[in-house]
C-alpha cells in the first residue's frame, strides 16, 4: 500500500475526487446498431471500472452523424442515444463515480460510408491524410480526400458540438471533455499541415485556434467552464497530424484556454501517438505536460503510457494533478485499488479492443475475482 499523492484527493473545476487516477477516453466499438446506441453491455463495462470518486471519461462519442468516423461508436446525437447514455451514467454514480462525456467529430478520417447521402467526410481543407480509415462495414480502405468546410458550414459545426453538450446534461453526465486532439476535426484546424484555408480559420495561429475556442465557449454556454474539459495532443502524429509551430500553436491554445478558468486541461503525451493504434513509444518525444505546463493556470490531467511509478512521479513532481490510463484500465476494472496496492496487472488483448461482445469487454477479473478462481 502506498500514500503517494497519486491517490490523495483532487478538485478539478466544480468535480472533487477521492483520487487522480482517471480512466482515459477508449473507443471500444459495441454499441447498438442501428443508431449506434449505448446500451447494457456498455453500461456494466463502465459500471465495472467505476470507483468511488473516481473520474471515467467515455469513449469519444460523435455529435452528429457528420462526425462519426469508426462503426458501432456512440454517438449523443439522437433520443436513443441519451437514452443509452443514461443507463451508463447510472451505473457509474451507483458505485460512487462521476463520468464527463467526450464530445466528438473526426472529420476528415471519416469515410464517406458515414456519411449523410453518402458524402464525402469534411474537414479544413481538402487534404487526405496518409493511411487508412474504417467503413461502416468494419472494413479498412484509403482515405479519401474530403471536402473542405464553407465558412458558413462551421456555425452548424459549433452548434452540433453545443446540442450534444446539452445531451450529454440530459443523459446524467457530470460535465463534458472537448475532443480537440489525436487528428481529428477540431485538431484538423489547429495544425497547419491540414489547414491551409484562407478565411478566419486558416493562416494565422489565431485563426486556426478560433473553431476550438468556440467550441469550448460553446460547451461552457451549456454547463459552465468548471464542468469543461479539453483534450489536446501536441506533437502528436496520429491522424497524420504536423504543424510547423507546433510550441508556438499549442502555447497560444493553452493560453486562451487558460483565461476560460475550465475544469482540467488534458495532455496527450507525444510518446504515445498510436492512439490505440498500437503499442509503440516513442521515450524521445517532447514532454507536452513540462513544455506547456505554465501556460495553463488550471489542474493538468496527463495521458499517454504511464506506469505506476511515473504516474506516481508526475503527481508528485506537480508535472500533472492528476493521470489518465487507457490500455491497462480496459483489462484491470478496479485499476485504482490495484496501483494504490502495487498489486499485479491483468494483461490486455488487443484483439479485443475494437469491436465484439464481452470477451476482453467485461470479462476481466478485479483483484478479489482472481484471488476466488485461484483459490
Amino acid at each position: 500500500m502506498t500514500d503517494a499523492k497519486l491517490y490523495s484527493p483532487v478538485k478539478l473545476g466544480a468535480l472533487t475526487f477521492d483520487h487522480r487516477v482517471i480512466m482515459a477516453p477508449l473507443t471500444r466499438m459495441r454499441s447498438s446498431q442501428p443508431g449506434n446506441v449505448p446500451n447494457e453491455l456498455m453500461a456494466t463495462y463502465y459500471g465495472q471500472r467505476a470507483s468511488k470518486g473516481g473520474l471515467i471519461v467515455s469513449e469519444a462519442t460523435q455529435v452528429s452523424q457528420q462526425g462519426q468516423g469508426y462503426p458501432a461508436t456512440p454517438g449523443i446525437h439522437s433520443d436513443e442515444q441519451v437514452a443509452g447514455w443514461r443507463k451508463i451514467t447510472d451505473a457509474v454514480h451507483a458505485k460512487g463515480g462521476l463520468i464527463v462525456l467526450q464530445l466528438w467529430h473526426v472529420g476528415r478520417t471519416s469515410h464517406s460510408s458515414f456519411q449523410p447521402d453518402g458524402g464525402l467526410p469534411v474537414a479544413p481543407s481538402a487534404i487526405a491524410p496518409k493511411g487508412k480509415a474504417f467503413t461502416a462495414q468494419f472494413q479498412q480502405v484509403p482515405f479519401e480526400t474530403p471536402r473542405a468546410l464553407e465558412t458558413d458550414e462551421i456555425p452548424g459545426i459549433v452548434e452540433a458540438f453545443r446540442k450534444g453538450a446539452e445531451n450529454a446534461k440530459a443523459a446524467g453526465f457530470d460535465g463534458v471533455e472537448v475532443h480537440s486532439a489525436n487528428g481529428y476535426l477540431l485538431d484538423q484546424f489547429l495544425q497547419d499541415g491540414s489547414n491551409t484555408r484562407s478565411d478566419r480559420y486558416g493562416g494565422s495561429i489565431e485563426n486556426r485556434a478560433r473553431l476550438t475556442l468556440e467550441v469550448t465557449d460553446a460547451a461552457i454556454s451549456v454547463w459552465g467552464a468548471e464542468r469543461v474539459g479539453i483534450r489536446l495532443s501536441p506533437y502528436g502524429t496520429f491522424g497524420d497530424m504536423h504543424d510547423s509551430d507546433p510550441v508556438a500553436l499549442f502555447g497560444h491554445v493553452i493560453g486562451e484556454l487558460s483565461k476560460r478558468k475550465l475544469a482540467y486541461l488534458h495532455l496527450i503525451e507525444p510518446r504515445s501517438s498510436e492512439a490505440g493504434g498500437g503499442d509503440g513509444s516513442n521515450d524521445n518525444a517532447p514532454d507536452a505536460s513540462a513544455l506547456f505546463r505554465d501556460k495553463f493556470d488550471g489542474k493538468l490531467i496527463s495521458a499517454g503510457g504511464f506506469t505506476r511509478e511515473s504516474a506516481e512521479q508526475a503527481v508528485e513532481t506537480g508535472t500533472a494533478d492528476a493521470v489518465a490510463f487507457g490500455r491497462i484500465f480496459i483489462a484491470n476494472p478496479d485499476l485504482p485499488e490495484r496501483l494504490r496496492k502495487a498489486a499485479p496487472l491483468n494483461a490486455y488483448d488487443r484483439a479485443t479492443f475494437y469491436g465484439g461482445g464481452e470477451a476482453g469487454y467485461t470479462d476481466y477479473p478485479t483483484l478479489e475475482e482472481a484471488k476466488k478462481s485461484a483459490a
